[in-house]
């Protein structure tokens, strides 16, 4: 994060939707990853998935509980080609999943969430392939239990970490940039529709 990112950030209005879509979803927007989670206050929600709306993003709320709702933005059709995957689909199908179709992932995977959530279950794991992590991340995570990463990014790295780093330096630049764009008084929509994020690509 530069300095300037770290100002705006600092001085951010917790209402204010468009940064923190910004803050938390660049390397989405960038075309840099398939989804990002944005996490927002309930009261939000309608406020946020307008904000999506105008812009094109697809989302899904995969919780909406105890004044907090968390929100999966993401990049249909890259999403869909990946938990399409064989190696990506078998974490799915080893964890119970029935059905390959991502609609029917999403749906299932919100209700183990919601039992987390509520504390009647552990934390599905599976969400990392949801949000686009490598699977070799997220089995190396699986396996063992958190502990032993090569290096920590925007997720655990179990293989290729100078890739990886090199993506998550990616991914800070494309934050910065966003951030800057956002505070500067374009929307989310704005930037999407206007394509300004091609150099990323």
């Amino acid at each position: 994060m530069n300095q300037r990112t770290l100002e705006i950030l600092l001085g951010m209005d917790e209402k204010d939707i468009e940064l923190q879509i910004a803050y938390h979803c660049a390397p989405l927007l960038a075309g840099l990853k398939s989804s990002n989670l944005l996490m927002l206050c309930s009261e939000d929600l309608d406020r946020g998935t307008d904000i999506l709306k105008r812009a094109g993003i697809s989302y899904f709320v995969m919780a909406d509980m105890e004044g907090k709702a968390a929100v999966l933005l993401f990049d249909r059709q890259r999403l869909e080609i990946y938990l399409r995957e064989e190696k990506v689909w078998k974490v799915f199908r080893d964890m119970g999943y029935g059905e390959q179709s991502m609609g029917k992932i999403l749906y299932a995977f919100r209700q183990r969430y919601e039992r987390y959530l509520r504390s009647d279950q552990e934390f599905p794991h599976e969400m990392g392939l949801l949000l686009g992590y490598p699977v070799e991340d997220v089995e190396g995570f699986i396996l063992n239990g958190g502990k032993n990463c090569l290096c920590i990014g925007y997720w655990k790295v179990y293989e290729n970490p100078d890739e990886k780093i090199a993506l998550f330096r990616r991914f800070e630049r494309a934050r910065d940039i966003l951030m800057e764009m956002v505070s500067q008084g374009l929307t989310i929509a704005e930037v999407v529709q206007k394509r300004l994020l091609v150099l990323f690509a």
